[in-house]
């Protein structure tokens, strides 16, 4: 198992503004104007993925989408984003969006269980774990069994299981750029240890 914690020896590093060129700057100010610009702005997997501004283009575009435009409850498309973290290690989107679920009103108690690499145990309607299901067999198995797709599509139809499955998709597309880059966690938080393999 690769050690993605080691932010030391990071591949990409920090791309600061003063360096990046016309292209990379025109980007970045978007990213920065755009609603991610006051959260995390160019910090994660924007320094490694400015390195090719169409790609980041398109990422910051995908990625505003899946943050702020799904049709999932906030705090269950960013418990989706945690699972997806959880299942790659990645410790920054990890500890960045453990908060963001936990501030949107996800139950700590649910972060933890991931965090602890298990199923949670669920106290609402049956939503939370709808997405768990869906989110946790789509990167277990690079596809979702007939129950998982029927309670998603139940609750929020075609539209919040494509939302679902696009959370999953571009998060682990950060989630690779991040072990990639061994980007750390924030700082003054301890990693998320290696799942069992």
């Amino acid at each position: 198992m690769v050690d993605s914690t080691q932010g030391a020896d990071r591949r990409f590093g920090a791309l600061p503004v003063e360096e990046m060129d016309e292209e990379q700057r025109a980007v970045a100010d978007a990213i920065l104007a755009g609603p991610r610009g006051a959260s995390t702005g160019l910090r994660g997997p924007f320094e490694a993925l400015l390195h090719r501004p169409p790609l980041a283009d398109a990422a910051q575009r995908v990625g505003a989408h899946v943050r702020y435009g799904s049709v999932l409850p906030r705090h269950l498309n960013e418990m989706a984003i945690i699972v997806t973290a959880r299942r790659w290690t990645a410790q920054f989107e990890w500890h960045v969006h453990r908060q963001m679920a936990i501030d949107a009103g996800l139950d700590p108690r649910v972060a933890d269980a991931i965090a602890r690499d298990e199923r949670p145990e669920f106290e609402d309607d049956g939503d939370a774990a709808a997405v768990y299901d869906f989110a946790a067999q789509l990167l277990a198995d690079g596809n979702v069994a007939d129950d998982a797709w029927d309670a998603v599509v139940r609750r929020w139809g075609k539209p919040g299981a494509i939302d679902l499955v696009a959370a999953v998709g571009y998060y682990t597309l950060v989630s690779f750029v991040l072990n990639v880059d061994r980007y750390p966690p924030p700082e003054g938080e301890a990693p998320l240890p290696s799942r069992a393999p």
